[in-house]
């Protein structure tokens, strides 16, 4: 009997939402807009050095994100020779695989690139609540059947957590930000082997 508050309370735990599980304090705002300008210009090619590892294979190369108009991004991976590794097209809600690599073109991989660049080109999420963690004004958003917040740092958007369940899936940090662009843009996937580091040129 003496375990039963030990297992009530991690059972408690368990169920709790992310922002219980770190402590966030809910705040009211007239100003709870988010937006994400990090890829909005659409006058402007997007350019990274990228390095993606996945599971134990490592793809190098030049990544380029394009705005062509609302709602509307392409996302192409190429390596530096020029080989195309994958070309997505984002439009509205509509994903389009221009083309992929045969080594990344299962199901699984797929989902899991769309919705990391869904959520990078993402500019206006709808808000759902706003919470403050220390420094930190933080957005909670629902996007493809799990949660997104949005840290942000005197409302300069600094990291991204997507999560499900109440626990984190994966985290973008953005750093070297230089007149609304990311110089360098970090994801990692903590319940699975997948990364992704791009590099502003």
């Amino acid at each position: 009997m003496r375990y039963l508050p030990i297992s009530l309370l991690f059972l408690i735990w368990a169920c709790a939402s992310y922002p219980e599980r770190n402590n966030f304090q809910s705040v009211e705002t007239s100003n709870g807009s988010i937006t994400s300008p990090y890829f909005s210009n659409p006058k402007k090619d997007y350019i990274y050095k990228a390095d993606i590892d996945l599971y134990k294979k490592n793809f190098s190369g030049i990544l380029v994100v394009k705005k062509l108009g609302v709602g509307h991004h392409r996302v192409v991976f190429t390596t530096e020779l020029g080989n195309t590794i994958f070309d997505f097209s984002f439009r509205d809600d509509d994903f389009i695989v221009n083309h992929v690599l045969r080594d990344i073109n299962k199901k699984i991989v797929i989902n899991l690139l769309r919705k990391d660049f869904r959520t990078l080109i993402t500019e206006n999420p709808s808000v759902l609540n706003r919470f403050t963690s220390e420094d930190r004004f933080i957005f909670e958003t629902e996007m493809a059947k799990g949660k997104n917040y949005y840290y942000t740092i005197d409302r300069k958007l600094k990291k991204i957590v997507q999560t499900k369940n109440g626990k984190k899936k994966a985290s973008f940090i953005f750093s070297a930000v230089d007149a609304e662009v990311a110089k360098n843009i970090q994801i990692l996937h903590h319940d699975i082997k997948l990364s992704i580091q791009l590099k502003a040129i």
